[in-house]
C-alpha cells in the first residue's frame, strides 16, 4: 500500500489521547467558528460537537488566531455559540473486499438493507496526494467497453482517465451505466455525487443488474451538504486506489465533476475565498486536478485505475471553467451533442469533438486507417449539410462528397446503441458489413 494513504493508530503508541476542545463563538447558515482550537489544527482537520440531537460534525476550512472557521457535514447545524467543540483526526475509511455489491455514503457507512459493512484492518485518508510520477507502471492494454462509438473513434487504455462532456438531458448518465456493464475490469467503483435519489436504485437494480457483485457505490445525492458532495468522489478514489493497490483493474465513475465543482465552490466561499472566474474561487481549480491525477496505473505491473469523469458542461457551453480546466487535465474528452440526441441517435457521441490521446495504442494500422477515413467523411457531411438542405448540391460533381452522403448515414446507424441491445464484441467488423451492405444498396 501507499504510505501516503495510511493512518497511523495513536492508540497503538500507548498512553491516553489527549482531547483538545473549544468552544464555539459564532454561527452562520454556512459555517461555524470555534475559538481555542486554532494552536492545534490544521487544514482537513475534523470538529466534533454536542448537538441537540448527538454528535455533529465538520471539517476546518479556515483557520485564523482567533478562531478556526468550520463547515458542517449536515444540512442543518443545529448547535449554538458556547457549545464545546473537539477536534479529531481527517476522514478517513477502511475499504475492504466485502464492500464490493455495497451502496455507501461519503463516510463510508452502508446505506442500503444489507447489513453492517465490514471494515479493513487499515484506515486510509480520503484527501492524499497522487502517487509519484515515477512510480508509476504505463498504460499500454486495451479495454472493450462494449459501446461502438468508443470503442471506434475514442477506444481507452487500462489506466486511462476519460472525460464525459454534455450538457443536462443528452444522455451522459445511460451511457455511463452502458460503461459501467464493461468486461475488462475485475472491480467497479461508481460515486453519483449530486444526482436525483430515485436514480440511486435505478443505477443498481436497472443499468448494473446482475453484476452488483463487482460494484461499489458511494452515494451523496443533491439534497445532501456540499460538504458530503465534495467528499463522496474523494471516498471513491480511496476504495479505488485500495483495489488497484490489491492488484485489481479498476473501473471509476465519477458522475458528475461540476457538481463536486459546485460543492467545492461553496466550501472555498464559506471559508472566505475570492471568486475569480464565474463565481468559482482558485482553490476550485486546483482541487479538481489533484483529485483527477489520483487515478491511473499504480506500481509496474500491477493494477490500474480507469476514470470516467462525466462533466456536466452549464448551458452547453463547453468552454465554461470547470469543462476548460478538467479538458487539460484528462487522457481524452467524450462529447455528447444535443443536436445527435435530439436527431434520436443514441449514444450522441459527436465523434469529430471527442478525442482519446492513447488511442494509437488500441488501433491496428488497418484501424487508425479507416477512423481516419471514417472522420474525414463525417467532417465533409456535416460542413456540407447547409448547402444540401439549400439544393446546392450536385451529385456527380464531388466523387468525395458523393461518398460521404452515400456511407454518412450507415455509419450514424452503425453507432446507434441502447442498454437493451448489448455490449458489442466486435465492432469494427460490425460497422464494416454495415458499410459494405450500404454500398451493395446504393
Amino acid at each position: 500500500m501507499t504510505g501516503q494513504r495510511q493512518k497511523v493508530d495513536m492508540s497503538a503508541l500507548g498512553g491516553p489521547l489527549i482531547r483538545v476542545s473549544g468552544h464555539i463563538v459564532d454561527v452562520s447558515a454556512q459555517a461555524f467558528r470555534v475559538a481555542g482550537l486554532s494552536p492545534f489544527v490544521k487544514l482537513g482537520d475534523c470538529v466534533v460537537c454536542n448537538g441537540p440531537e448527538g454528535e455533529e460534525l465538520g471539517e476546518i476550512v479556515r483557520v485564523e488566531e482567533a478562531a478556526a472557521t468550520v463547515k458542517p457535514f449536515a444540512v442543518r447545524f443545529q448547535s449554538g455559540v458556547r457549545t464545546l467543540a473537539w477536534r479529531t483526526g481527517p476522514v478517513t475509511v477502511a475499504p475492504s473486499p466485502s464492500w464490493r455489491g455495497r451502496t455507501i455514503d461519503a463516510f463510508g457507512r452502508p446505506c442500503d438493507d444489507l447489513g453492517p459493512l465490514e471494515q479493513g484492518p487499515v484506515s486510509y485518508l480520503t484527501d492524499t496526494l497522487p502517487d509519484a510520477a515515477m512510480r508509476r507502471g504505463r498504460v499500454k492494454d486495451k479495454v472493450s467497453t462494449g459501446v461502438k462509438a468508443i470503442d471506434i473513434f475514442t477506444p481507452l487504455i487500462r489506466g486511462q482517465r476519460m472525460g464525459i462532456f454534455a450538457g443536462s438531458g443528452v444522455g451522459k448518465s445511460t451511457l455511463m451505466g452502458m460503461l459501467a456493464r464493461a468486461e475488462g475490469f475485475d472491480t467497479v467503483v461508481v460515486a453519483l455525487v449530486g444526482e436525483r435519489g430515485r436514480e440511486v436504485r435505478e443505477f443498481l437494480e436497472v443499468t448494473m443488474a446482475g453484476q452488483l457483485e463487482r460494484v461499489v457505490t458511494v452515494v451523496a445525492t443533491g439534497d445532501e451538504s456540499p460538504m458530503m458532495r465534495r467528499l463522496a468522489p474523494k471516498t471513491a478514489m480511496t476504495v479505488a486506489e485500495y483495489f488497484r493497490d490489491r492488484g485489481d483493474h479498476v473501473l471509476l465513475i465519477v458522475d458528475s465533476v461540476t457538481r463536486l465543482a459546485h460543492a467545492a465552490r461553496d466550501v472555498a466561499l464559506a471559508a472566505g475565498e475570492p471568486p475569480v472566474a464565474r463565481g468559482y474561487p482558485p482553490s476550485v481549480f486546483s482541487e479538481l486536478p489533484r483529485l483527477l491525477e489520483r487515478a491511473g496505473p499504480g506500481a509496474p505491473d500491477g493494477g490500474t485505475i480507469t476514470g470516467l469523469f462525466a462533466v456536466l458542461v452549464d448551458g452547453d457551453d463547453h468552454n465554461e471553467p470547470v469543462a476548460d480546466s478538467i479538458r487539460g487535465t484528462l487522457d481524452g474528452h467524450i462529447v455528447l451533442n444535443r443536436a445527435i440526441a435530439e436527431e434520436g441517435r443514441f449514444p450522441a457521441v459527436d465523434v469529430l469533438k471527442s478525442i482519446s490521446r492513447l488511442a494509437d495504442l488500441s488501433w491496428s494500422s488497418e484501424e487508425r486507417e479507416l477512423v481516419s477515413r471514417l472522420r474525414a467523411m463525417i467532417a465533409r457531411f456535416e460542413d456540407t449539410r447547409d448547402l444540401r438542405l439549400l439544393g446546392g448540391y450536385q451529385r456527380g460533381a464531388d466523387q468525395t462528397l458523393d461518398q460521404a452522403v452515400d456511407l454518412v448515414p450507415h455509419v450514424y446507424g452503425g453507432l446507434m446503441q441502447g442498454p437493451a441491445d448489448g455490449p458489442s464484441e466486435r465492432p469494427f467488423e460490425e460497422l464494416s458489413r454495415r458499410l459494405k451492405a450500404g454500398m451493395g444498396g446504393g
